[in-house]
């Protein structure tokens, strides 16, 4: 207990002490996982090495057609329920609009839910432990945030980044278009240069908030389907230029491989494609907004905008979740590229903490 409020001290911002995986491993009721897919995989092994029993696997109802992942009968929720009296639910799947959100929140009241966090890309798990090998870093993106709500939103998502309570979720979460509206504020002449374009989605935002006015937008996306999908959607707009590349900190080629839909990612299994930094494509000229989703490459990609992060500014909208250390290693790199910068951390609707952005302006 005196180590704890010791730390306290130092991260007086977090609550949290006890991992998901701590919690777990101390269970002595069933623990069955929710969903499958990559996410699931990650978190059996994280079980494995832990020593944590797994009772099985189900999915919604409606996705049980008598199969079986990793070696597990798929089964129903219904049919654990029937079965057993009382389990652990651990969410293996991400969620990302209301109705589902709503549905894993009733689950949680129903049962004992955990949503451990495993990242998206790199290795490694996000535990109290973690915090206090980085606290001096956590500290120091805490001091530099701008607004009280960042403070907030930061220690939310970090509490339940080690807890797996999705609790602390909600408070934590703001839409999309107070973010617009509050941080990004888009003009009618904005060059907006989206990194990570995947369909047009960001650019259908920010043209919705500008009221489909700009002055020059740049795209780039790695993955072919989703440039083809990008493609199709600016059609023959003027000013809009699309470049089927990854976002990277110099001109050269890289393995990249496609999966679906948004998850597409650099990886020593994947087929060489061009890559590309945004000071090149730019060329000395501006831009006023970048944007970066780039499935854990944000680091080489903010590298690759320096230039003109330090010279021009841009508003900058950065996803901060991909890799453990996104949460502080990319905010404390912008501000040393470009000190003037005030930073915002918002966290839009998604369970787990997956759309967990900065965002970075000088206004």
């Amino acid at each position: 207990m005196q180590n704890n409020q010791q730390t306290g001290a130092v991260l007086p911002f977090i609550q949290e002490t006890r991992s998901s995986w701590d919690k777990l491993k101390e269970e002595q009721r069933p623990i069955f996982i929710y969903g499958m897919g990559d996410g699931a995989i990650k978190i059996m092994t994280a079980m494995k090495s832990y020593g944590i029993p797994l009772a099985g696997i189900f999915a919604s109802d409606e996705f049980v057609r008598g199969h079986s992942f990793e070696g597990y009968r798929v089964h129903k929720l219904s049919e654990v329920e029937e079965a057993v009296e009382d389990f652990v639910i651990v969410l293996a799947f991400a969620a990302g609009f209301q109705s589902l959100v709503d549905k894993i929140v009733a689950l949680s009241q129903k049962h004992t839910l955990i949503v451990p966090d495993v990242p998206v890309t790199g290795g490694g798990l996000f535990t109290y432990e973690y915090c206090l090998e980085h606290a001096e870093e956590l500290q120091q993106v805490y001091d530099l945030l701008a607004d009280d709500a960042s403070r907030r939103v930061y220690a939310g998502i970090l509490n339940f980044k080690i807890s797996g309570n999705i609790d602390y979720l909600t408070p934590a979460t703001t839409p999309k278009a107070e973010i617009y509206k509050e941080l990004i504020r888009p003009t009618t002449n904005e060059i907006f240069v989206d990194l990570g374009a995947y369909n047009g989605d960001s650019i259908r935002e920010l043209l919705e908030f500008s009221r489909g006015k700009f002055n020059r937008i740049i795209a780039f996306e790695p993955d072919k389907k989703n440039f083809k999908k990008l493609t199709k959607f600016i059609g023959h707009t003027p000013a809009i230029d699309a470049y089927n590349c990854v976002a990277w900190c110099v001109d050269t080629e890289l393995p990249f491989a496609t999966k679906a839909g948004r998850q597409s990612a650099i990886s020593s299994d994947g087929n060489m494609t061009q890559a590309r930094s945004v000071d090149s494509i730019l060329d000395g000229e501006r831009a006023t907004i970048i944007k970066m989703d780039v499935e854990g490459a944000e680091r080489e990609a903010i590298w690759g905008a320096s230039r003109t992060i330090a010279r021009y500014s841009p508003r900058l909208m950065v996803s901060l979740y991909h890799r453990n250390e996104d949460i502080f290693e990319l905010p404390l790199l912008i501000q040393r590229i470009n000190p003037k910068y005030k930073l915002y951390i918002r966290h839009q609707l998604y369970i787990p903490a997956w759309e967990t952005n900065l965002y970075a302006t000088v206004e």
